[in-house]
């Protein structure tokens, strides 16, 4: 759950950009779409392999975007 301290003088404009800031640092979005569905380790393995070959790739220069 995500306090946010407002100050009765506050924006709610201010105290909102707050929240969004701490929703977006805390990753809630991305655990609830992670636990929607589960994911062998297997397959979760070997995303994180294809997208490091990606991210090397694209570092030795093979892709030009």
């Amino acid at each position: 759950m995500l306090i946010i301290d407002s100050k009765d003088c506050e924006n709610i404009d201010k105290a909102l950009k707050k929240y969004k800031k701490k929703f977006e640092k805390a990753r809630i979005l991305l655990q609830l779409r992670s636990r929607q569905s589960f994911t062998k380790p297997s397959v979760k393995r070997r995303n994180q392999v294809l997208k490091a070959v990606y991210k090397q790739q694209l570092a030795s220069g093979k892709f030009e975007d």
